[in-house]
């Protein structure tokens, strides 16, 4: 997840001259059944880590694979890996000829890409990395660099409370990403604990990315410390809001606290004086350059990048990387004026009081 370019649609979606119907379907058939045929197609892991899944990065890959003239399909396996595999068996069947693949874990994804090469099928590693795969690209945000503008802004907000006390809720383990966002706050936070700036608490991973687990665990990190958590390095806004009600259920005052994914209720945490801040990584560009790289990829071409990534089990990863932003009170409103969200979206209930 590295850097750069934040230019919107377009790119080379024009390039191609295929002509096909755009197939979408949310769920996928068994693979014996015959569907329109494909050349492209979206693999999504599920809508329980996160809303992003099915509110962005399914329809800005439609979108795109619709203006470049692409037959494509964007499932959701819902969590279920199995699910996956049988969708992108589908796909395959269909024609497709490059899979896009957003794993639910690295294990079942890598053998997912290395049946699809068997067949002559490409893959994209789509905004997480597959340890032990052969995708010819991982198309991403700058995952270290979310783990950075993370533990910055804890921090910043904790500036001049010495040894106030951090603790952090990692991602899923079996995500490969979780390690990145860590790295990245980690490599921000672990100097000032070194110097006695801020004090280490509870460090621990949250399995699938789970929110409920996430409110579970966190309640667990109180108790352990009397209530003596002065900041929470959360690794999303799923997470982060299981962090918020549980405060609230305990009656228990905001604190600094990070987020990502720029989701409605993570903004309205922000506006609302319980989130510190959270991680906008614009899927509309993601999405909009993969579904271009997987054009590309269908034409024989190679996709673009911006550099190389490690991927445990396997050589260095062709990796096109964008960079994330940071979102706090301060300029929320930038997430209106963009189009991602319409200011009903958040300014509703008890948040319109936020907004004026």
């Amino acid at each position: 997840m590295k850097r750069f370019l934040r230019s919107t649609p377009v790119l080379l979606l024009a390039a191609v001259a295929v002509v096909g119907t755009i197939v979408v379907a949310s769920a996928t058939a068994s693979a014996g059944k015959k569907h329109a045929g494909i050349l492209a197609c979206g693999l999504m892991p599920d809508t329980k880590t996160s809303v992003r899944w099915e509110q962005f990065d399914k329809p800005y890959l439609v979108k795109a694979f619709k203006a470049a003239g692409v037959a494509a399909r964007v499932v959701n396996a819902q969590g279920d890996a199995q699910k996956q595999k049988t969708q992108a068996d589908q796909c395959i069947a269909d024609g497709a000829k490059v899979l896009i693949i957003a794993p639910i874990d690295s294990g079942s994804a890598a053998a997912i890409e290395k049946a699809a090469a068997a067949k002559g099928v490409k893959s994209i590693d789509y905004d997480r990395q597959v340890e032990g795969g052969n995708a010819v690209l991982y198309s991403s945000f700058d995952g270290h660099q979310v783990g950075v503008l993370q533990g910055s802004l804890v921090a910043k907000a904790l500036k001049g409370k010495k040894g106030a006390v951090v603790a952090e809720l990692n991602g899923g383990q079996e995500d490969a990403n979780s390690f990145l966002f860590k790295g990245g706050y980690d490599s921000v936070l672990k100097p000032l604990y070194a110097s006695g700036a801020l004090k280490k608490g509870p460090d621990q991973f949250v399995p699938g990315w789970d929110n409920q687990k996430a409110g579970t665990i966190f309640n667990q990190m109180l108790i352990k410390t009397a209530n003596k958590i002065d900041g929470v390095v959360a690794a999303n806004d799923g997470i982060a809001n299981a962090v918020v009600v549980d405060l609230q259920q305990h009656h228990l005052k905001p604190l600094p606290l990070s987020g990502q994914d720029a989701t409605t209720q993570g903004v309205q945490n922000i506006i609302s004086g319980w989130q510190t801040m959270t991680v906008w990584k614009d899927v509309r560009i993601l999405a909009t350059k993969t579904a271009a790289a997987a054009v590309k990829i269908v034409k024989g071409q190679k996709p673009p990048t911006t550099g190389f990534v490690t991927t445990k089990g396997r050589s260095k990863e062709p990796a096109y990387l964008i960079k994330p932003q940071p979102i706090t009170k301060a300029n929320w409103k930038q997430l209106i004026t963009s189009g991602w969200f319409k200011r009903a979206q958040i300014c509703n209930g008890k948040y319109t009081q936020y907004c004026k």
